[in-house]
């Protein structure tokens, strides 16, 4: 038996043991990943990882597992105790059998762009972007570069077994000028033609020039400038709140908002798995169905939840192609440009703060969309469309839904940010709220 063949094998031994509906999703992966500190590479390392997701069905009982050891014997074993467990199970509310296939697959979303593997031009890229960000002001530099290629292989009860290849390229580089003038910036992309580690260097390292000398930030409500890894944070929130299961659950700040404006008019945001050669890109969800392009918000109005076969029964509508084994969720988050450059963003704050970063992004409450999280690396404050310093000792404590209907303009200029906050691939550009609420962070 082919290697690859196992995910149909789970789906005989699944129907055998008494399953209703068993689906096998196989992840094959080799990743490298290089370390680097004081402008230096300090660690290289390959990760050869094999994986099987497996959910299961027993009419309107389910259970899910993660299979690791691929030994037929041991996968025999597991995959009948899970078929046990779900008929152990409390039901849910509804059954919804998984899509019947055969299904039709855009030939150009299976087949992924070449990617390097190989440490010495992994190490060829550390070292431009570490240039790059000494040219620039940085004293010192410290990040990571992963460099993936992968085979995911689905089999499914409903006559699905179809493979596709990922790959990608995700750099993070933090640049030093002292211990609070920091910078930090990215270079994510799924073909290599987009990767630009030099250019996420100088980035980096002219905010942490910027930074330097920072004083303490005065607490209050400002018009404030979000830069792209700050507004691909809480665009994650908005894609990652749409799934239907978390609006079902009551865990959204977009719970019966459909048609409603949640946003401004300038945001329109998009999940979009069919952008070939971009980094979150899938031919077919978790389910076997055609991923396909949706607007999740538009010109400020929610369009849809994301949706699987189970939550769309639920709902009364069709699947979104967003299966993920239980919960849906969006694949590759798009929001779409504004008209200004970064200048003119910053030429139309009178009193204002600039964000660059930020981490550990809270909520105190998921049902009304209050939250807070930590600026990080460079912040700076505004004045008569001019940056005149650099702060820290700030916090953003705000709502979710107020911010979104806050946003004045957005620029040009879009990247990919995907780092360990911002978990879905997002292209994001700089965002202008009209007020941000500003407060201290507690010791």
């Amino acid at each position: 038996m082919k290697f690859s063949e196992i995910p149909v094998q789970i789906v005989e031994i699944g129907r055998k043991s008494g399953a209703t509906d068993v689906a096998a999703k196989m992840v094959e992966s080799r990743r490298v990943m290089v370390r680097f500190s004081n402008n230096e590479v300090t660690v290289s390392k390959i990760f050869r990882e094999a994986t099987i997701d497996v959910f299961v069905m027993v009419e309107k009982h389910r259970a899910a597992t993660t299979i690791s050891t691929l030994s037929m014997k041991n996968i025999k074993k597991v995959i009948e105790n899970l078929v046990k467990a779900a008929k152990a199970a409390p039901p849910a509310d509804i059954y919804a059998p998984l899509p019947q296939g055969p299904f039709t697959y855009s030939p150009a979303l299976l087949k992924a762009p070449k990617m390097p593997l190989d440490p010495d031009t992994l190490t060829g890229y550390v070292e431009g972007a570490v240039k790059g960000a000494l040219e620039r002001g940085a004293e010192r530099t410290a990040g990571t570069l992963n460099a993936l290629r992968a085979k995911i292989t689905l089999a499914t009860s409903g006559d699905v077994y179809i493979s596709q290849e990922a790959a990608g390229l995700e750099l993070s580089i933090r640049a030093f000028v002292s211990e609070f003038a920091t910078g930090h910036f990215l270079s994510v992309a799924g073909r290599l033609e987009d990767f630009n580690p030099e250019e996420a260097g100088r980035m980096a390292g002219e905010i942490a020039k910027a930074a330097d000398n920072p004083k303490p930030g005065e607490p209050g409500k400002y018009m404030a400038l979000l830069g792209p890894m700050v507004f691909a944070d809480l665009v994650n929130q908005v894609g990652s709140l749409s799934s239907a299961f978390l609006i079902d659950a009551g865990q959204s700040f977009l719970v019966d908002k459909i048609g409603a404006d949640v946003a401004s008019k300038k945001f329109t945001l998009i999940d979009d798995p069919t952008l070939a050669g971009s980094i979150g890109v899938r031919a077919f969800d978790d389910e076997g169905v055609p991923t396909r392009r949706k607007a999740v918000i538009e010109n400020g109005v929610l369009k849809t939840y994301l949706h699987n076969s189970m939550t769309a029964k639920k709902f009364g509508v069709e699947t979104t192609g967003n299966a993920g084994i239980i919960i849906p969720h969006p694949w590759n988050l798009i929001v779409e440009p504004g008209d200004k450059s970064l200048d003119d963003l910053i030429s139309e704050i009178d009193d204002g703060i600039y964000v660059t970063n930020d981490w550990y992004l809270r909520y105190q409450n998921y049902r009304t969309g209050d939250f807070s999280t930590l600026p990080r690396d460079g912040m700076f404050r505004i004045k008569r469309g001019e940056i005149i310093s650099s702060i820290r000792e700030l916090r953003i404590s705000d709502n979710m839904l107020r911010i979104l209907q806050n946003i004045v303009d957005l620029s040009r200029f879009r990247t990919w940010v995907k780092w360990w906050e911002v978990e879905v691939p997002t292209l994001a550009p700089y965002a202008l709220i009209s007020e941000l609420n500003f407060t201290k962070p507690t010791i």
